[in-house]
């Protein structure tokens, strides 16, 4: 049988990043050493580093093939397949086939060639994989139609990640060394923005992170390697449902943050048989507590819970162990050294912290109930025990001369049993130590006194009222347990239904108390909160009928926080419900608590907002009316002086500078009013189909400037109000127009992507920095670059605000070489 190809992949987070350059350097590395490889298909894509590379390596040639009249050309996998080379080298593993080739898609052609026992050397990039298929489209604006499994990928022996920083990429494409030059534009202005690449990047790197992690489970899981093996800080906490989780949780975070990177996961052991030995508001309040601390919280399932905790701590590779100290007692100790102690002398290479806190003075012994039983059961055991001895002592006094002692102990034995099976522990108890005391006085020699003659009797006793003892202990155990199983799974269910309502709520915290109030049966639930302990309680939240307005008008109060309570009205709750509410009044006061901080930051980022368009109103008023008002003045006044007579000259030049103040202070009210139209959602807007071959130098001729203009033929239309676009399209103009050098005038230009167009205004100026692009669309923002006679700032702000209100958008971004690129985005007319 044939062994199967090794495949290695090349992975990119874009196009020409250089995977088909390394795969063709690894390829003439792998021919110079003797093997035999060909070049099955290769893209080159007009690259003239990538063709020398193909120099003294073997081309296979490609199949022709006619699909709708044109002339496509695909790999010839039958030809390879003859060749039966020993590393064959085929680029874009995610290309779908011309139809009616063999297979449907380039990888399906690899497989057949791994199957034959031919090496692979092949390329991808992220966006091609399926998993990252819909995150790229939403980071990019692209769609990709070519996909293909993650799964495919990563079955590979080997995957060889081919970098290259955004900055280093975009100077590629700008030199031509991916596009040619009619496409360099548009590619540097859409996919290949400096955002889009920095995401793309990210996303390549934390795939392939993961099949690292993969690689290293498998491996240490193929070697039966169970230790930790610290290739990375995590730290894992344990928490018991405790009130010293919350502790626990904070030290193990202060522990993470001392090492960059380290992750914090806390665990949480439920016991093997399903029965809820902690407290679910404890738990609630602490995982949330860990995953706004940046950590993850888990829960295992474990009756050895040193074991559980270990194996957990090992098959997430931890390297530290944070535990609470014990709360048992000294005595308890004594006869089990407990999870920390019994952990730690277990946990091999992973450091384990016992962390004290306050439960830990804490400990003492704990009164259980004598049953697990319900009242009834223990009653009627009672009775039977009451009734039982003296009934089954009558009956064996009669049959004395037939019984002997043996007999009358299993007797005995038999009512212990039954007492134990029908009502629990006590009434096992009862019989067990009157059965002693009768079996002593009545059966056994001497008679009618408490002494034993034989010692063989002794054992006989004693052996029996342990017997009727332990057999008690398993019955009220195993039905405790049922109990406390059927409260678990009911709490458990009822959780799952509270928060399943919660997610799909609208208002996540009244669906929460109305979930409440819907499971437990009850006429109101009330979130109350004060200001101090002494103030007066305000009603937060609440549903059903009339709110409560103090904790006293309910029957059930829930103190969630110092200040916060949670307070029920209908009927009493019983301890086991009270619990469970508890669970979810720690959510409704997180929730309260995100209403109050979401009500806080608007109402401040409103008032913020207002004050500073307050204060540069002011500002503009002041500095940047007041320039042209005087200059039109100056040049009115100078006219109208009866003292001084003007040459025609003269007169033009000073009826020339009036208007021309006059159009400046025309322009900045307009703008002034736009904007303020625009915050008030009072904008009209005529959208149609608008021409840009017409649009672009309109706008251009305005300025009566030198503006390249480049726009492609049959660029489709624009969905615009053609008046706005042009004042749009003037802004950005007169901006660049300001910011280029001599020589080196802006352009203007246009291209397609998809359902949408864009509009590019290129300068070759300063630029701006990257933490300045978003600041140089506020409002009165210039940035310190000019002083008040160029302007108020208004014309990006009121740009960008145009662009959106015609549901486009306005961007900048650096223009490779130096210089600022705004980019204009509308939606095209679909023919």
């Amino acid at each position: 049988m044939t062994a199967r190809g090794m495949l290695r992949v090349y992975l990119g987070a874009a196009p020409g990043v250089g995977k088909t350059y390394k795969m063709l350097e690894e390829g003439r590395r792998r021919l110079a050493r003797g093997t035999d490889v060909v070049v099955g298909l290769v893209e080159t894509h007009g690259r003239p580093f990538t063709e020398a590379m193909l120099a003294g390596l073997e081309v296979m040639p490609r199949r022709q093939m006619t699909y709708r009249g044109a002339d496509f050309t695909e790999l010839d996998l039958d030809a390879v397949l003859a060749r039966n080379p020993e590393v064959a080298l085929v680029d874009e593993m995610a290309h779908t086939n011309v139809p009616g080739s063999e297979n449907a898609k380039r990888w399906q052609d690899i497989e057949q060639l791994l199957a034959a026992g031919i090496d692979v050397l092949t390329t991808v990039n992220v966006q091609h994989l399926e998993s990252l298929n819909d995150v790229v489209e939403s980071i990019t604006g692209v769609p990709q139609r070519e996909t293909m499994p993650d799964a495919v990928v990563r079955r590979a022996e080997q995957i060889e990640l081919v970098d290259m920083t955004p900055e280093a990429l975009r100077r590629r494409m700008a030199h031509g060394n991916i596009y040619r030059p009619e496409k360099i534009d548009a590619a540097l202005g859409n996919y290949f923005r400096v955002g889009n690449l920095t995401a793309l990047r990210e996303l390549a790197l934390l795939w392939l992170a993961d099949k690292v992690d993969e690689q290293l489970d498998r491996y240490r899981s193929q070697h039966g390697i169970d230790k930790t093996w610290e290739t990375r800080e995590r730290v894992v906490v344990a928490l018991t449902g405790g009130p010293e989780g919350d502790t626990l949780v904070r030290r193990a975070a202060r522990v993470a943050a001392r090492t960059k990177g380290a992750d914090l996961l806390a665990v949480h052991v439920v016991r093997g048989d399903g029965l809820a030995g902690a407290d679910p508001a404890n738990l609630t309040r602490q995982r949330l507590l860990v995953e706004s601390l940046g950590g993850t919280y888990h829960q295992v399932l474990g009756a050895d819970v040193p074991n559980a905790l270990l194996d957990f701590a090992r098959g997430v590779n931890a390297t530290q162990l944070v535990l609470g100290a014990s709360r048992r007692g000294r005595v308890a100790q004594i006869f089990s050294p407990g999870v920390g102690v019994t952990t730690t002398a277990e946990s091999g290479a992973i450091d384990v912290h016992l962390v004290t806190h306050e439960e830990a003075r804490r400990f003492g012994f704990r009164a259980r109930s004598l049953g697990g039983l319900d009242r009834p059961r223990r009653l009627a055991g009672l009775l039977l025990a009451a009734v039982g001895l003296p009934l089954l002592t009558a009956l064996l006094e009669g049959l004395r001369e037939d019984m002997s002692l043996p007999s009358d102990i299993l007797a005995y034995l038999v009512l212990a049993v039954g007492a134990a099976l029908v009502g629990g522990l006590l009434p096992a108890l009862i019989c067990a130590v009157g059965g002693f005391l009768l079996l002593n006085w009545y059966f056994t020699p001497p008679l009618n006194r408490l002494t034993i003659a034989e010692h063989e009797n002794v054992f006989a006793l004693v052996a029996f009222v342990g017997v009727a003892v332990a057999v008690a202990t398993v019955v009220d155990g195993a039905a405790r347990r049922a109990r406390d199983a059927a409260r678990a799974s009911a709490e458990a269910q009822t959780l799952a239904t509270l928060a399943g309502s919660v997610l799909h709520g609208d208002n996540p915290l009244e669906a929460l108390l109305e979930r409440v109030r819907e499971s437990f049966g009850l006429a109101c639930v009330t979130l109350l909160e004060r200001d101090s302990q002494r103030a007066p309680w305000q009603v937060a939240a609440w549903v059903g009928d009339t709110p409560c307005t103090s904790p006293a008008d309910g029957e059930t109060e829930v103190p969630v926080e110092e200040n916060v309570a949670l307070v029920l009205r209908g009927h009493a709750l019983p301890a086991a419900a009270r619990r469970l509410v508890e669970a979810f009044a720690a959510h409704a006061a997180i929730a309260l608590r995100q209403r109050r901080l979401s009500e806080q930051a608007a109402e401040a980022g409103t008032l913020a907002e207002v004050d500073r368009l307050r204060t540069a109103l002011l500002s503009a008023v002041s500095h940047d009316l007041r320039t042209p008002l005087a200059a039109a003045k100056v040049a009115v006044g100078s006219l109208r002086s009866p003292d001084v007579d003007f040459s025609p000259e003269d007169t033009a030049e000073l009826l020339a500078t009036a208007e021309e103040a006059l159009d400046r202070l025309t322009r900045l009210v307009e703008n002034l009013l736009d904007m303020s139209r625009l915050q008030a959602g009072a904008l009209a807007l005529t959208l149609e189909p608008v021409d840009l071959a017409d649009a672009l130098p309109r706008a251009a001729d305005d300025l009566d400037a030198a503006v390249a203009i480049n726009v492609p033929e049959e660029l489709p239309e624009v969905i615009a109000d053609p008046s706005l676009l042009e004042r749009i399209l003037v802004n950005l103009l007169a901006n660049a127009l300001r910011h280029s050098p001599p020589g080196r005038p802006p352009s203007l230009g246009a291209s397609a992507h998809a359902e949408r167009i864009e509009i590019r205004v290129v300068d070759h100026g300063p630029g701006l920095s990257e933490s300045d692009h978003e600041r140089v669309f506020q409002p009165f923002q210039r940035l310190g670059d000019r002083d008040n006679s160029t302007g108020v700032g208004l014309g990006l702000a009121l740009s960008r605000g145009l662009a959106e209100a015609m549901g486009g958008t306005l961007a900048p971004e650096p223009t490779p070489g130096g210089g600022l690129t705004m980019t204009l985005t509308l939606a095209a007319v679909l023919r």
